[in-house]
Order: C-alpha cells, then structure tokens, then sequence
C-alpha cells in the first residue's frame, strides 16, 4: 500500500520504519525543508529518534501535495499543540476515500478536543481511527515486540488498521472507544510527570505504585464525565501505556518530571529540549476539562499547578498527602 505519515518525530518515524518494513511504500512528510534533506543525506533522524538508519525506500519530503499524493492512508503524527494547525494545512489534499489514523497522544490545548474528533472535523473525512499503547518509538523502531489498540466508531477502519500494523513483533486490538483510549493517551502523560518528579525528589517504589493507581483512578473518573467507557482504561491505552510512560527511560514526561523534582523550573526544562513533553501542555488542558466537567483529579491538579502556577514540588507533596481521609 502507498502510505503517508504527517510528521517526522520519533513516533511518526517508528511508525513509517515499521509499514515500510512490511514492504508498503511509505513517505514521510516534515515541516522543516532543510532538516528533510538533512535526513534525506545521512539517512538518519538523529534529532528525534537517535541511532536509527532511515532504509533508502523510506520517502521524506516537505511537500504537502507530494506527501499524500496517491496514498491509501494517511497517518498523523504532529505534537498535539500543532496537530490542529498541521492537519489544516493538509485540507482538501487529504480526500474521503483515504483511511486517516491519528496516532497523535494529547489533547487540543486551544479547543480542549481530541485529535480524531477535531482531525475528522477539519478533513471532512469522517471517522479517524486512534491508534494507542505502550509503544516508546526507541523501541518499536528496534523490533521489541509490543501491543496496541486500534480505536474508532467504524469498526471495520479500526479492523482495516489492525491489519495494516500488525505483524510478528507488534500486535494489533481494536476497540469501538475512541474517547477512552484517546484521553488514556493523553491523561498518562500528565501522570508520568508526577511519578517523575516524586522520583526527582528521590522517593520510592511505594510511592510510585501509590501514584500509578491513584492516578488509574483519576483517569477513570475523567473518561467517565468526557463520554467513554472506564473499562478501557483496564487495557493497553489505559493502564498499559500508564505504567511504561510512568515508569520507561525512553519517558521525556517522566524526565522532565524528574527534572522539576530535582530542582529544575519548567521554563528551563523545556527550553533546553528539542522533543516535546505532551504532559506538561496537557496539564492544562485536563485541568480546563475537568474544572469544566467537576471532575475530582487531585494529581493532576497539582502538576497543572507546579507547571503553570509555580506550585513547589514538596508543597505539591504535602497537599496531596494530607487531603481529606477516605474510602478507596
């Protein structure tokens, strides 16, 4: 099959490594002209998936027209802050008949949507299928095997993904909760900065197995009030992808939270990266939607507030442990 992947970070990268591996004919398109040619001449992508070789079928172009021209389906993979401006530039280019696969993990920080809801709404193209789990780019790129789940209304796009993807090292679930399995994606990086910085601050395992299941907890209440299911949340979009994201080297929301536990200001943190830390820009906007939708996400509140309103590590600390007493 002929498909075009919008977006050369590491997970846009992995994911063309992996369909071009199946033998599709696969095009990368990336917004910087002179770092495509970059990567075009050393055949790496140094700057977003380290140590990888781009084999020579792999495609890279800046330009729109040529990126999706003939191809079957189409696969986005801009930062969820530009994925609204990024996929607009593709309108009209991107045509019904196309299969669209969002594999962008985060919410809209200007429209607080998800990324198929606000991607099919600006395509015209009808439903997007979300594709989530505990999938680092480092390591699909590599061939360690994993699994992940294909999520959409049209269950039979969501098959379509399952066997376009799948192969002998990753495999492929469908789901008809696209809701669930996006704010899963998106919850767990606000997540995985908490449990970062508590390990900044050098505390234990306890306390983060303690903040993995609490915040389990919060992600569910928070899928409850926006529309989806909590029950998907007990799979690989949810508490799958929670526990690499809280607990994975590859992690940059845990090393940005680690960072801020030891000392770090957020400003300077992300001054100094080149990769995108979706859960401090998310932090925001779950705090916006669950305030909208009084939804009760104590963690989540307190990394908003560390990120946005200057709010102490060890006072986010004390806050949380002294709350009011109750019932699991």
């Amino acid at each position: 099959m002929k498909i075009a992947v919008i977006g050369d970070g590491g997970w846009g990268t992995a994911n063309a490594l992996l369909l071009a591996g199946y033998g599709h004919d696969v095009t990368v398109w990336g917004a910087f002209p002179d770092y495509i040619e970059e990567q075009r001449r050393t055949r790496r992508n140094d700057r977003f998936l380290k140590g990888v070789t781009l084999p020579d079928a792999l495609k890279l172009t800046a330009d729109r027209e040529e990126a999706v021209a003939g191809a079957e389906v189409v696969v986005l993979a801009p930062p969820s802050k530009y994925f609204a401006s990024v996929v607009g530039s593709f309108k009209g280019l991107i045509t019904p008949d196309r299969l669209v696969v969002s594999i962008t993990k985060g919410l809209c920080e200007k429209t607080n949507r998800r990324m198929t809801d606000l991607g099919a709404e600006i395509l015209g193209t009808g439903p997007l299928v979300a594709l989530a789990g505990p999938t680092h780019a480092e390591e699909v790129a590599r061939g360690v095997p994993t699994a992940i789940v294909a999520a959409c209304t049209d269950p039979e796009k969501a098959r379509r993904v399952q066997a376009i993807w799948s192969g002998p090292l990753f495999r492929v679930y469908t789901s008809d909760d696209p809701v669930g399995v996006e704010i899963g994606g998106a919850v767990k990086n606000v997540l995985a900065l908490a449990v970062g910085c508590s390990d900044g601050m050098g505390f234990g395992d306890n306390t983060r197995a303690a903040l993995i299941t609490r915040g389990l907890v919060e992600m569910k209440r928070f899928v409850l009030a926006y529309g989806g299911r909590p029950e998907t949340l007990s799979g690989l979009a949810g508490i799958g992808d929670l526990i690499v994201t809280c607990t994975s080297r590859h992690s940059r929301n845990h090393s940005v939270g680690e960072r801020i536990g030891k000392g770090e200001t957020v400003d300077a943190i992300l001054g100094s990266m080149q990769m995108v830390a979706e859960g401090v820009w998310n932090s925001k906007v779950v705090h916006e939607i669950a305030a909208r939708l009084g939804v009760d996400m104590p963690i989540c509140e307190l990394v908003y507030k560390v990120c946005y309103e200057g709010f102490a590590a060890k006072d986010a600390v004390a806050a949380m442990m002294n709350r009011e007493l109750k019932s699991e």
